[in-house]
C-alpha cells in the first residue's frame, strides 16, 4: 500500500536541521512541520514523535558544534577551553542538558571529540587514562556550572531569584536560626560567590598540583584566557 502524505518532500537531514534551527526548548512537531512546510503526519514517515525529534536535533546540533582546535597550547588551557565550550553548550540550549543525560548525543560524536581531546593531553606527557581523568573533572564542574546557571536564569525568569527567596524566608524564622546561611548572605554580599570561572581555575591547578607541575603559572595562564573569553 502506498504511503499517504509528501514524505519524499522532505528526510531525516532537513528534520534534523529545522529542529536544530527552532531550537530544543520550543521544539514541537507542528513547529517543525510549519518550518517546512509539510503537513505533521509528513513528519511521521520519518520520526517516530516527539522525543524522537529531541534525540534528532540534539544529535544534529552536537555534531556541528565548534569544538576547540589544538593549536599548541598548555594542558591547562586546552582543558578549560573544553569546559568553556561545554558549560556554554549547555547554557545556551537547556533542553540539550536532559537530551545528554538521555543518551541522545550518539556515541559516534562522543568517541571523535573524546580522541580529539585525548591526542594533545599525551602529547603533553598525560597517560590517557589520567588525561581523560582530567578532562571528567574539568567537564564535571562545567555541567554543574551550567544546571546553577540554568536554574538561577528560570528562578530570575519566573521573579523569584534564590538570593532573594532565601532572605524572605530567613525573614520569617527565627533570627537565631540557619545562623551559617545568614553569615553566607551577609558575605556574598561584599564579596559575590566564587564564579565557574574561579572554580574551574582551581581544579587546574589541583590537576597541575598533583602533576607536580607550577600551579601558580598555570594560575595565570588561565586567568588571562577567562579575561579574553569574559
Amino acid at each position: 500500500m502506498a504511503k499517504v502524505g509528501r514524505p519524499a518532500r522532505i528526510s531525516r537531514e532537513a528534520i534534523a536541521e529545522a529542529a536544530y534551527e527552532i531550537g530544543l526548548s520550543d521544539l514541537t512537531l507542528k513547529a517543525v512541520a510549519d518550518r517546512l512546510g509539510v503537513s505533521i503526519a509528513s513528519l511521521y514517515h520519518h520520526v517516530d514523535g516527539k522525543d524522537d525529534l529531541l534525540r534528532l536535533a540534539a544529535e544534529y546540533g552536537a555534531a556541528r558544534r565548534q569544538v576547540p582546535r589544538d593549536e599548541g597550547q598548555h594542558w591547562a588551557v586546552w582543558l578549560l577551553e573544553w569546559s568553556i565550550h561545554n558549560r556554554d553548550s549547555f547554557v545556551a540550549e537547556p533542553a540539550l542538558l536532559g537530551q545528554y543525560l538521555d543518551g541522545a548525543i550518539t556515541a559516534e560524536v562522543i568517541v571523535d571529540n573524546t580522541d580529539a581531546m585525548l591526542a594533545p593531553m599525551v602529547a603533553q606527557g598525560f597517560g590517557v587514562s589520567e588525561a581523560q581523568a582530567a578532562y571528567q573533572l574539568v567537564t564535571s564542574c562545567a555541567l554543574g556550572s551550567a544546571v546553577h546557571a540554568i536554574r538561577e536564569r528560570r528562578a530570575v525568569a519566573a521573579g523569584h531569584p534564590a538570593v532573594e527567596e532565601f532572605e524572605r524566608i530567613l525573614a520569617d524564622r527565627d533570627p537565631a536560626s540557619l545562623p551559617h546561611l545568614r553569615a553566607l548572605l551577609a558575605e556574598a554580599a561584599v564579596t559575590p560567590l566564587e564564579s565557574f570561572e574561579s572554580r574551574i581555575t582551581t581544579v587546574l591547578a589541583g590537576i597541575a598540583a598533583r602533576r607536580g607541575d607550577d600551579w601558580s603559572a598555570i594560575t595565570q595562564k588561565v586567568d588571562r584566557l577567562l579575561t579574553a573569553h569574559g
